[in-house]
């Protein structure tokens, strides 16, 4: 590898790592925002930013939209809509590092539904993988009665998801253009908020326009949504699928220091290590440990 392509290959990583600690910040701004924001009318802000923004910075590619694009992207926006309103109603009801990790069962979870769209079943890594995940949310989640609060239930129905979501961008991209679709997929959600927002969280929001709540909706549709695609589209392009899936799970991390740091939530040593569990989870189903020594050779058990 050339001086110049290992520049441009931690360049890479560095955006994806970039990605990372926003997404887990969002958290962050997602939970102090919804005191005065209803989730619903959160993701109509959030999602009308992105996606007009967006939209106008490729507008040329936008010109060349056909029935079949707008359809897939009109399907791609419903589980992006549907994820992120799980996700965020959730938070209301659970901690944000509770939150971002949770979110993160996606990654378990997309193996196992391929499996029922084309008959191939996960190998021993993801297997390995559920069965750790399992404990780590039982960890995690579980309270002393073995039940679970209603925050922690949504959080893991928006994982499913975005493991939908994520298994359908995968066939979708393979025959159109990604920036197309993310332009689609975001304005969708959009119009699905807009529409919904009424009649799930009332009339619109009185303190929609306090500067704290302008800047957190600023925020996750400007960084967290519009630039975080952007570079993660950009620099996986640019650098190894096992970095990239390694930087990107760091989420998770970022989610839970974060939370600590700002929101003051406290973990104790059983939710640490369900977080813990988890996140190796995350690094076995991503990975297959193919960055180990030793490990290269076995990506197909």
């Amino acid at each position: 590898m050339s001086t110049k392509e290992s520049k441009i290959r931690f360049l890479a990583n560095i955006g994806l790592l970039g990605t990372a600690i926003i997404w887990g910040f969002a958290f962050v701004v997602v939970k102090n925002s919804l005191d005065l924001i209803p989730p619903t009318w959160m993701l109509a802000f959030r999602f009308t930013i992105a996606s007009v923004v967006l939209g106008l910075i490729f507008i040329k590619r936008m010109c060349t939209v056909n029935r079949e694009i707008l359809i897939q992207g009109a399907v791609l926006g419903v589980f992006l809509f549907l994820s992120y309103l799980f996700q965020t109603i959730g938070c209301q009801y659970t901690t944000a590092g509770k939150n971002a990790f949770l979110t993160t069962i996606y990654v378990i979870l997309v193996p196992f539904l391929y499996w029922i769209i084309s008959k191939s079943p996960p190998d021993a890594y993801c297997m390995v993988a559920a069965v750790l995940a399992l404990v780590g949310i039982g960890l995690l989640s579980l309270q002393g009665d073995m039940t679970m609060n209603v925050g922690d239930v949504l959080t893991l129905i928006c994982g499913l998801g975005y493991a939908l979501h994520m298994i359908y961008i995968d066939r979708y991209t393979k025959i159109h253009d990604p920036v197309i679709l993310t332009v689609l997929q975001l304005g969708f959600a959009a119009i699905f908020s807009w529409i919904l927002a009424p009649f799930l969280d009332g009339g619109f929001p009185a303190g929609a326009f306090e500067p704290s709540i302008v800047a957190g909706m600023l925020y996750l549709g400007l960084l967290s949504t519009m630039l975080a695609f952007l570079l993660q589209n950009v620099c996986q392009k640019y650098t190894t699928p096992n970095a990239a899936s390694l930087l990107l799970s760091m989420e998770s991390v970022f989610g839970v220091l974060f939370s600590v740091l700002f929101l003051g939530e406290r973990m104790t040593p059983r939710m640490i290590m369900g977080c813990v569990l988890l996140f190796i989870a995350v690094i076995l189903a991503e990975t297959k440990l193919s960055f180990l020594p030793g490990f290269k050779k076995r990506e197909d058990i």
